[in-house]
């Protein structure tokens, strides 16, 4: 009979635990996991990701319910414990299930720190810790206006990068004199504030808040210096403590959180204790890597008495700031008794600095570049003695020698390259080799290198590309789990083969499951209409469910309407009528959208064709991958600035590209003048007008990688715009993957190249525009199609009533 292993927490160190655990011994366990979320186990690191809206819950899922299913673990999710009964050894879930045990492993991890201030009761306050809170933050924002974020920690930007992301004006309120004081000194703090102020974060240092103002919701900020602030939104990022009650209810010894020794045991016997919930030699952890450091430990001590022990952890912090890379370690600040190497390159806004001391690597922080950040760590680890070494040395990107090699070239094979996961060099190469991977997903798959913040994804693709002798950067990525081939191998495929529907191109393909999956069928369907536009009839079910009913679902199971106004250009009939259907369908709230429309929230599915009737209006398209809208400023005839009809050229590309479809979302806007004042300059396509022409741009977006646009041409006409336009997206929606963005496209494959494409050859420009040209003819508005249709009505929207037999 196998032993009885319970886990309590279905979080990243709980779950790394028995991945570890399932390696050396996956028979000697029966196991049960309690999760107080309803999800399967989700990557925390990448919640502001979700914030930001491109990414969803099943993007950044680590574990989804097949693993469990596969691995023969069961998974009570929503269910917190409530009791454990350590003589009995069973515990108790506040839905009233009990489960015995052998053995059993806290890993309860954290909960957000709320400061206890008056008014922190008040609705509009909350936490930035979990799915429930992104969701909390990404409604506020289609209703409100103002946030403030209290906090200038890693958290706390995240936050408020992810609300500036939603449209909403942003105000970081901090206690310190500078921006992530526990990671950065003041020069890379300076730098980063500098950084996030142009992105258009306001910045408050040394301030403290006294009291949240308001009647029933949150209104605003009370300061101790007298100061106050207006606020429909506060999140909270101060820190977090350690969810240590049940533990301190069942009787195990706790300080800071619960004490465990180097095997990760507690004061109970058969009871451990991994992650943030843990104290080790009076240190508890916040940082991935340490608990996974633990999970290994404790995995180790539950299938065999003498593995290694836990000797604590050097912590180090690489990640992405708002699009900043930075990188911090050790002791980065300057004592007496170190000496520093520093490098600040103001023209690449970059800053180094390395701290010494009696000729070890003692700390360090990176800005801007962190390739470095891997030899660095391994330094201080290995507590190597640098007298010997200079400057190049250390900090191998600052070889002026062309042939000096790359940073991770130079690393000895016991170096970490993902600090997430303890995966070293050695163990990269070695699996490359001998496993004969190609492609970084292979890498991540095969070593769980990369598999969580993917900080260190550079890193492996450059290691592939040196241990294979290809371009790893241009490697093809299988599409999903469900199939070896990749996006280019299929679309391939479907040209050469003139496959033509879904099920054809997997059995042709020899795919692994017999459906496919939510990754594989969009992307599939997206490739067989791109390809033969006119002759493929759009699978709906192979779509997401926002491109199936043509709307937005919200979190209430209601749906939003963004019917089309061209050029963000409306008219009093427009509004009256949007107004009468409001009245008519009782809609709880009308928001005027980013992309200057308006958005009819709350409307029940059953409505959405009458609806979409009453009102008489095209499609905005807001839900799908395709053309969205086109952004536009007032322009010459109206602005004292202006140099051209922005209005007017706007509106010609959004009537031109109207029901485009693309890999990803398409967002376009048009300036009159330099001042940019449509944001043209963070669109897939940019228009800004100049004397007597107009300068394209293209490539921006404004997600969590805020990417600025690049100049493709400069033209003189209307119609020089539009069909360069047409080229460049044409050439984006042959050759791009699915769900790719057009920064990430044109990051993959260099603007040179399509510039060569859409500017300099003249033949296939034309060609372009002329497949562009067929696919947009088929196009037709979807809600008057489904309004045209009784069975489409009845298929999608009818509410169907379930007997239900007792």
């Amino acid at each position: 009979m196998k032993e009885r292993l319970v886990l309590i927490g279905n979080g990243m160190a709980g779950i790394r635990t028995l991945e570890e655990l399932l390696k050396q011994d996956s028979e000697r366990y029966e196991i049960t996991v309690f999760g107080k979320e309803p999800h399967p186990n989700y990557n925390r690191i990448q919640l502001s990701s979700v914030l930001q809206g491109d990414t969803e819950l099943h993007d950044i899922m680590l574990n989804d319910y097949d693993w469990y299913k596969d691995n023969k673990i069961e998974l009570i999710t929503g269910d917190a414990i409530t009791h454990v009964d350590t003589e009995r050894q069973t515990l108790y879930s506040a839905a009233g299930v009990e489960r015995p045990y052998d053995r059993l492993i806290f890993a309860t991890g954290s909960n957000p720190f709320m400061l206890p201030l008056p008014g922190a009761d008040k609705e509009g306050v909350i936490a930035f810790r979990n799915i429930q809170d992104c969701e909390t933050m990404i409604n506020t924002s289609k209703s409100y206006k103002k946030a403030v974020v209290i906090g200038g920690g890693l958290l706390g930007l995240e936050a408020a990068r992810g609300l500036l992301n939603l449209g909403m004006e942003v105000d970081v309120i901090h206690l310190a004199d500078r921006l992530m004081e526990n990671q950065l000194d003041g020069e890379a703090s300076g730098m980063l504030k500098e950084e996030l102020q142009a992105q258009g974060m306001n910045i408050h240092l040394k301030k403290q808040t006294e009291a949240l103002i308001g009647a029933d919701r949150v209104e605003g900020l009370q300061f101790k210096d007298g100061e106050s602030l207006d606020a429909d939104l506060v999140v909270m990022a101060v820190g977090i403590r350690p969810n240590i009650e049940l533990a301190k209810e069942t009787g195990i010894d706790v300080g800071k959180a619960i004490l465990v020794n180097d095997y990760m045991e507690t004061s109970h016997e058969n009871i451990y204790a991994v992650g943030e919930c843990a104290e080790h030699r009076e240190v508890v952890y916040g940082l991935v890597t340490p608990l996974f450091e633990q999970a290994k430990v404790l995995a180790s001590r539950l299938c065999k008495e003498d593995g290694a022990s836990y000797e604590g952890s050097i912590v180090s912090t690489s990640l992405k700031v708002s699009g900043v890379d930075v990188f911090s370690a050790g002791e980065f600040m300057d004592t007496d008794e170190t000496k520093s190497i520093r490098v600040h390159d103001e023209f690449e806004d970059t800053f180094k600095k390395v701290v010494v001391r009696d000729n070890y690597v003692v700390g360090s922080v990176l800005f801007g570049d962190t390739s470095d950040s891997p030899r660095i760590l391994s330094m201080m680890r290995s507590s190597q003695d640098v007298s010997g070494m200079n400057k190049a040395t250390i900090l191998p990107s600052e070889s002026a020698e062309d042939n000096a090699g790359s940073a991770v070239e130079l690393m000895p094979d016991e170096e970490n390259i993902c600090g997430c996961n303890g995966v070293c060099k050695g163990e990269i190469v070695s699996a490359i080799k001998e496993q004969g991977l190609t492609t970084v997903e292979e890498v991540k798959k095969t070593t769980n290198a990369s598999r969580s913040c993917g900080g260190c994804k550079p890193q492996v693709t450059e290691l592939l590309s040196l241990a294979t002798g290809e371009d790893a950067s241009q490697a093809e990525e299988p599409i999903c789990g469900c199939t070896d081939h990749s996006h280019e191998d299929v679309v391939a495929a479907i040209r050469e083969m003139e496959l033509t529907y879904i099920p054809e191109v997997m059995n042709v393909l020899g795919w692994e499951t017999e459906d496919g999956c939510t990754k594989c069928r969009p992307a599939l369907n997206y490739y067989l209409g791109m390809v033969n536009p006119l002759d493929y009839e759009d699978d709906e079910n192979s779509r997401f469910i926002n491109e199936r009913m043509h709307a937005n679902i919200q979190n209430d199971g209601t749906f939003s309407v963004v019917p089309r106004m061209y050029g963000g250009v409306t008219d009093s009939d427009q509004l009256r009528t949007i107004a009468n259907v409001a009245d008519k369908y009782d809609v709880p709230l009308l928001k005027v959208t980013g992309g200057q429309r308006i958005d009819l929230l709350g409307i029940e599915k059953e409505n959405l064709p009458s609806v979409w009737d009453d009102l008489g209006m095209r499609s905005g398209n807001a839900y799908g991958k395709g053309m969205r809208t086109v952004k536009t400023c007032v322009g010459e005839n109206f602005c004292r600035f202006g140099t051209q009809d922005s209005i007017g050229l706007g509106i010609k590309m959004e009537q031109k590209f109207e029901g485009m479809k693309t890999p990803h979302k398409v967002k376009m806007a048009v300036s009159a003048c330099p001042r940019n004042c449509a944001e043209s300059g963070i669109k897939d396509v940019g228009i800004v007008g100049v004397e007597g022409a107009w300068e394209i741009f293209v490539a921006g977006n404004a997600g969590v990688d805020l990417k600025k646009s690049e100049r493709l041409c400069k033209v003189e006409t209307d119609e020089e715009v539009l069909e360069i336009t047409a080229a460049f997206l044409q050439h984006y929606r042959e050759n791009a993957r699915y769900l790719e963005r057009t920064s990430h496209y044109i990051d993959r494959v260099g603007l040179d190249t399509v510039k060569k494409v859409v500017l300099e050859d003249e033949k296939e420009k034309a060609a372009l525009n002329e497949r562009m040209d067929i696919a947009l003819s088929i196009e037709q508005d979807p809600w008057t199609d489904i309004v045209d249709s009784e069975d489409k009505q009845k298929d999608l929207f009818e509410k169907k009533q379930v007997s239900i037999t007792t």
